[in-house]
């Protein structure tokens, strides 16, 4: 199948009991068995759900995964990946973080003696620099959160070859439509299902995708013995909203075009990050490895002022002044104090998050409206 088939069909069956189209909610936490230990091939939704199974079926489809498994948060999904790890074991991390797998990464598992070194992936020979004998997880944000930095996947799986080394691939920002990661050589691929394949902004998931059945085994088991579970009506809505996934990423896209390309000829913008802009230092990457170029656009002033930020996002109207990513509206965020605050100030200010960055998720809005609401915002 064809991604536009595959985000419709990829995975799904009609439900046997009824013929239904859509796969029903399963609000069950247990299941019949005929004899003890004989059963359907479900026993208890912890461990296997119906409405869960049919979402996670579609995430491996999507990705060109051989297993997906569906989780209450983005978060829950990267501590599931990092108990794969053992103590003095080491994590590569792409430095661009989002300011929560930040968080989780050294305030949580440090503790339990995992290592942690933060790379510039601009360079990916710095990776190699790094890589030690103890080195078990290559992280990558690409593009990153909120800098819209790209990381060279393919060069990284290469670095990893032969090293007994895992390559997870945060693939928030550009979704299965845009970007493939396993087609390129990654083990896991992670979503924050919350954001572009939920797409509507009622719903807090998260979702991976293993290369092969064996690492998805393991996955599946740390998933099973820790708990962190989509519910199965939250699966419904994850799986309802990834059918329209190419639909509303493309939109998503145009538009994105449209709000970068006025933003930088606007007199008082210093810098649009935009992977699609010809001034984005990876454009030659992000036509390489991106479909298109995605909604997420980030600008700073040229003032370099806080205050001309937050007097700009006070001003939106069209744009919702709000957290997240990814929905079918169009939202406006201040890193710095909003999504990256955990993130202590002079790492922010080494990393180029500035008081003055505002970061942009373009909905599918009339670009024209979205225009105009950003231009009587700047007035």
């Amino acid at each position: 199948m064809n991604f536009n088939t595959k985000v419709i069909h990829g995975g799904q069956h009609h439900e046997s009991a009824t013929g239904s189209v859509n796969v029903p909610v399963f609000l069950t936490s247990t299941f019949a068995q005929k004899s003890p230990g004989v059963h359907s091939g479900y026993e208890y939704s912890r461990a296997a759900n119906p409405t869960r199974q049919a979402l996670e079926d579609s995430l491996a489809s999507i990705e060109n995964g051989a297993r997906g498994l569906a989780f209450g948060s983005g978060l829950a999904a990267i501590d599931c990946v990092l108990k794969l790890l053992n103590p003095g074991d080491e994590v590569v991390a792409v430095d661009d973080l989002y300011g929560g797998t930040y968080r989780m990464f050294t305030r949580l598992f440090e503790k339990y003696q995992l290592k942690f070194t933060f790379v510039n992936f601009d360079d990916v020979s710095k990776i190699a620099d790094v890589i030690t004998d103890k080195t078990k997880l290559i992280w990558v944000e690409t593009p990153t959160n909120p800098l819209m930095k790209l990381v060279d996947i393919k060069a990284v799986v290469e670095i990893a070859k032969g090293k007994d080394i895992l390559v997870a691939v945060d693939n928030t920002f550009a979704t299965p439509y845009l970007q493939r990661p396993i087609d390129l050589g990654a083990d896991i691929v992670m979503h924050s299902a919350t954001k572009y394949l939920g797409g509507h902004s009622d719903v807090i998931a998260g979702a991976l995708i293993a290369k092969d059945v064996e690492l998805g085994e393991k996955l599946h088991f740390i998933q099973f013995a820790s708990g962190g579970i989509l519910g199965p009506h939250d699966s419904y809505l994850v799986l309802r909203g990834i059918k329209t996934l190419a639909l509303r990423v493309q939109r998503h896209s145009e538009n994105g075009m449209a709000v970068a390309k006025y933003l930088e000829s606007h007199p008082a913008v210093a810098q649009v990050i935009y992977p699609g802009l010809e001034s984005h230092p990876q454009y030659e990457l992000a036509k390489a490895q991106m479909k298109d170029f995605g909604g997420m656009v980030s600008f700073t002033f040229k003032s370099g002022k806080k205050e001309d930020a937050i007097k700009f996002l006070e001003k939106v109207r069209v744009f919702t002044l709000a957290e997240s990513l990814g929905g079918v509206e169009s939202l406006a965020n201040h890193p710095a104090l909003m999504t990256h605050a955990s993130i202590p100030a002079e790492k922010r200010a080494e990393l180029g998050i500035t008081d003055d960055l505002v970061r942009l998720s373009v909905g599918i809005e009339d670009a024209e409206d979205l225009i105009a609401d950003l231009e009587k915002a700047f007035s």
